[in-house]
Formats: structure tokens, C-alpha cells, sequence
């Protein structure tokens, strides 16, 4: 069998006022994994969508194979055994996993009548490959984020695709789940077929990949065998400049303020008896394995999901919070885990989706005011970097650190006290990290106290003055910065 590849010829592409990719000339080979490395908006996911045939280039051509191709359509690319694993899950909730996993294509008999025998057969025995705790009758929204994205991951399996490209594989996977995708992708690449691989985790590069193509603004910088790279070579070229230790100079604050947070012994179906007090200035880390209870917990005090017992006080004083409405109205502020599905309005402006959170501050008598509305985001948008022409674009239309910059300048109109962070940092490159980063911490020298959730430990230990760690819904440990290690988190963690 000859070798498969996919060879890009200056590929370019515009949208109105962007250059999105000029120019980028690269051969990813079968039998290798190729990285796609580079800040939000350096153009991977946009080369990816024109191999899928969701986007057309303006300017150059691909080939597989040496055979000049045009997807106009996702399922042409399919059909001719190119599957894209996008960040954002393509899944139907309400189906089956076996349901899902076989969409479009499901099994039928000689009559025409769905075989659903053999789709959940044949789906259960991809499951077990992928060695999952779920079965093939389960209904997807039944699922974790975590397991959701594996059974995206499944549904390129079941094809068989010669090409297979993962956009952010791994930012809502466990160690465990890593581990197993990994193996999963090294069968695939053993097998001959030409894998693309677009991840901001610069550890996976060096455990999975074997060449790194180097994007920024949109244009190819370099490309490297992995082999030959190093993560500070790697950082330089994707940023344009050394940011160095990215953790070393965050401006902390030297001392806390009283408690602005106390939760008492709080419970429901997936909580047990959570305590902790949360100061004026600092920053607290939930830790966890994935499935944990720490989303559940930040859920919980948002009003997101209902307490069965217990007691949640701000500034000392007890508060009933049976919703995000009454969450809001007593200071807390909650950045969700899955910004897409639960913090965006992705089809919807800028402008919107930074007041939403806070209409009462940009109405008058019910009617929005549409020029206060219009100032709170651009204020939003100079206060939080936020690159973009206009507040009227699309959310949809930005790069994910982009996205998570205006759930943050939601609250900047609101008069908070506390403000949750789930995930902030999940596929996002590393200078918007940075970015994040200082803001986080510049929110909490201001006198807010912040809960911070991170998958990436090295984040948490970092960036948090205090850590709770939690075990199937109960808290493990707590543990203070200077104190902790990824040994001793892990240790309570497992």
C-alpha cells in the first residue's frame, strides 16, 4: 500500500477585515502524527475547515494523494475519508451513543429496516477499545463532557478515515482518558493513516507527535521534527518573543480581606458536605480527577444546580440562592466549564453576550438601551484585550481565548464579590493563557475572592493561594500553595 498523505500548496483565506491564511505550504505524511501549533486565531482550525470542505480557500490548493481536491461540503470530505474532530462537539444529545457514533449510516437488513442489533454490536465493541465506562445504549446527554468528547473521537474510528484531524482532543479528558486516546492515535498512525493533531498542551506534543508545524497570523513560521524542538523554541515561534516563566511574575496580592465567601456543609445528588471559606483577595483552587464533584460544587453555590441542605453566606451574611438570577444579585459571577454550550450565545454580537448577565444595568423600564449596551462592551472589550473590529461580530467568529475574554467582560459592569472560574484556560493558547492569567489575578488584588478550576495542575498550583481538593463529591483536603505538590494532590485526589 502506498503511503498516504495531504499536502497543502498556499492555501489562503479572507474574511471581511481578516486575513485568516496566506500562504501555507506544508506535507503531513501517513504514518506520522503532524502537530498544528499556534495562538487562537494563528489560523489552525481555519486550514482545518477547508480540508473539511466547510470553508472554501481563496487562494491555493490540497491535495491527497497528488490529487488535486475541492470539498464544497463536509459529507464530500467524509466520503472521500477525511474526518475533522472539532473542539465543539458535532453530537446529537437526545440519541444513543451507538445512535450517534453511526449517524447518517446506520445498519439496516435486506428489507431496509434499521439493524440496531448490530449498530449497538458493533458500537459496544469500539467502546471497548477505547476501554469506557459507558454503553452503547446510553443516551449521549446522559454523558460527561469527558465522555461526550470520546465519543466523538469514536465516530472517526467507526469510518475508518484515511485522514483524521483532532482540534483539541484532550481539554475535557482525564489523565486516564488521555492516556487511552493516545494509544488509540498510535494505532491509527501505525496503521498508515495521516493524522493532524491541534493541541495548546505542549507536553502531549512531545509524548504523541512526530513533526510540529508552526503557525501565526495566519502564515506558516516552521516547521520542525518534533525530535529537534523544545517547548521554549516551541513558545518563541508561536508568540514572536521569550514570555519566559509565564507564572514568575504575576503581581499576587501580599495579604486577604475578611471572608467574602463561607459555604457550610453544603449537599445535593452529586455533593456531600461541602465547607470552605473563600477571603476577600484570594484565589481558590478546586482540584479534582475529572468527575470529581468540582464543576458540581461551583454549580451548586451558582444556583445552577438545587442544594438539598446546608448554608452559603456572603460577607457573613446567609444567602438563599435557588437560581443564577439569585446568584447574581448577591455578587457571585460564574465562568462555566463548557463555555460554548452554557456561557455563549455563540450565533449572537459581542455586544450581546457581555450584557447579558446584567441587563438590569443597561435598561430602562424593561427597553435596553442599545448606546449603554454598546459602551459597556466596548469597555468590556479595551478592559480585556479582546481582539476584534467591532462589538457587532459574532462570538462564533472568535478564537477561544477570544470567547473566554468576553465571558469575562460580562461581569465588568456587575457589582460582584465573587467570581468562579470552571475551566478558563481549556484550549487556549499560551499567550492568552498569560493574559488570563494576569487578569485572574489582578481581579483578586482588587478585592474579589476567585474559585479556580483547572484539569492542568501546574495551573492550579500556580495560580491559587489555597487548594481544595475533592474525591467523589466530598472534600479530600486542603491544602496552601507553598504546601502543595502534584504528588500530594493527586495523593488525595485518587
Amino acid at each position: 500500500m502506498e503511503q498516504q498523505y495531504v499536502e497543502f500548496k498556499g492555501i489562503g483565506k479572507r474574511f471581511i477585515g481578516v486575513r485568516a491564511l496566506h500562504d501555507v505550504s506544508f506535507r503531513a505524511n501517513g504514518g506520522e502524527v503532524t502537530a498544528l501549533l499556534g495562538e487562537n486565531g494563528a489560523g489552525k482550525s481555519t486550514l482545518l475547515k477547508i480540508l473539511s470542505g466547510a470553508y472554501t480557500a481563496d487562494e491555493g490548493v490540497y491535495e491527497i494523494n497528488g490529487a488535486e481536491k475541492h470539498f464544497a461540503t463536509t459529507q464530500e470530505a467524509i466520503a472521500d475519508g477525511v474526518s475533522i474532530i472539532y473542539q465543539e462537539r458535532q453530537l446529537v444529545k437526545e440519541l444513543t451513543v451507538a445512535e450517534n457514533i453511526f449517524m447518517n449510516m446506520l445498519p439496516s437488513n435486506r428489507l431496509g429496516v434499521i439493524d440496531y442489533a448490530a449498530a449497538n454490536a458493533e458500537a459496544q465493541r469500539i467502546i471497548d477499545i477505547f476501554r469506557l465506562p459507558i454503553r452503547s445504549t446510553d443516551r449521549v446527554k446522559e454523558l460527561s463532557v469527558a465522555h461526550q468528547q470520546m465519543v466523538e473521537i469514536m465516530k472517526a474510528v467507526r469510518r475508518e478515515s484515511n485522514i483524521i484531524a483532532f482540534d483539541e482532543p484532550t481539554a475535557s479528558l482525564s489523565e486516564t482518558e488521555i492516556n487511552t486516546l493516545f494509544s488509540v492515535i498510535g494505532h491509527l498512525r501505525d496503521e498508515g493513516k495521516v493524522i493532524l493533531y491541534v493541541s495548546h498542551r505542549l507536553k502531549e506534543l512531545f509524548q504523541i507527535t512526530d513533526k510540529i508545524v508552526v503557525m501565526k497570523d495566519g502564515a506558516l513560521v516552521d516547521t520542525l521534527k518534533t525530535s529537534d524542538a523544545s517547548e521554549k523554541e516551541l513558545i518563541r515561534l508561536m508568540v514572536g518573543r521569550d514570555i519566559g516563566d509565564i507564572f514568575h511574575h504575576l503581581d499576587r496580592a501580599a495579604s486577604f480581606g475578611g471572608p467574602v465567601l463561607e459555604v457550610r456543609n453544603i449537599s445535593n445528588d452529586n455533593i456531600s458536605d461541602i465547607s470552605f471559606t473563600l477571603h476577600k483577595g484570594e484565589v481558590l483552587g478546586i482540584s479534582g480527577l475529572v468527575g470529581a464533584g468540582r464543576s458540581e460544587i461551583v454549580r451548586a453555590i451558582f444556583g445552577a444546580d438545587k442544594l438539598q441542605r446546608g448554608e452559603i453566606l456572603i460577607d457573613g451574611k446567609p444567602v438563599k440562592i435557588g437560581s443564577p438570577a439569585d446568584a447574581i444579585r448577591a455578587g457571585i459571577g460564574l465562568c462555566p466549564e463548557d463555555r460554548k454550550d452554557e456561557g455563549l450565545v455563540l450565533e449572537n454580537p459581542i455586544r450581546t453576550n457581555i450584557s447579558i448577565a446584567t441587563l438590569g444595568l443597561v435598561s430602562k423600564m424593561g427597553v435596553i438601551d442599545t448606546k449603554m449596551e454598546r459602551d459597556m462592551s466596548l469597555k468590556a472589550i479595551a478592559a480585556y484585550n479582546i481582539k476584534t473590529h467591532s462589538a457587532e461580530k459574532q462570538v462564533i467568529e472568535l478564537s477561544g481565548g477570544n470567547q473566554q475574554k468576553v465571558i469575562l467582560g460580562r461581569w465588568i459592569g456587575a457589582d460582584l464579590k465573587v467570581l468562579i472560574l470552571d475551566e478558563p484556560t481549556k484550549g487556549i493558547d499560551v499567550g492568552a493563557k498569560s493574559e488570563i492569567y494576569n487578569m485572574i489575578i489582578g481581579l483578586a488584588k482588587s478585592g474579589l475572592g476567585v474559585i479556580f478550576i483547572s484539569s492542568e495542575l501546574p495551573e492550579v498550583l500556580n495560580i491559587c493561594d489555597n487548594i481544595i481538593v475533592v474525591k467523589e463529591g466530598r472534600v479530600s483536603g486542603t491544602l496552601a500553595r507553598e504546601d502543595a505538590s502534584e504528588e500530594k494532590v493527586l495523593t488525595l485526589a485518587m
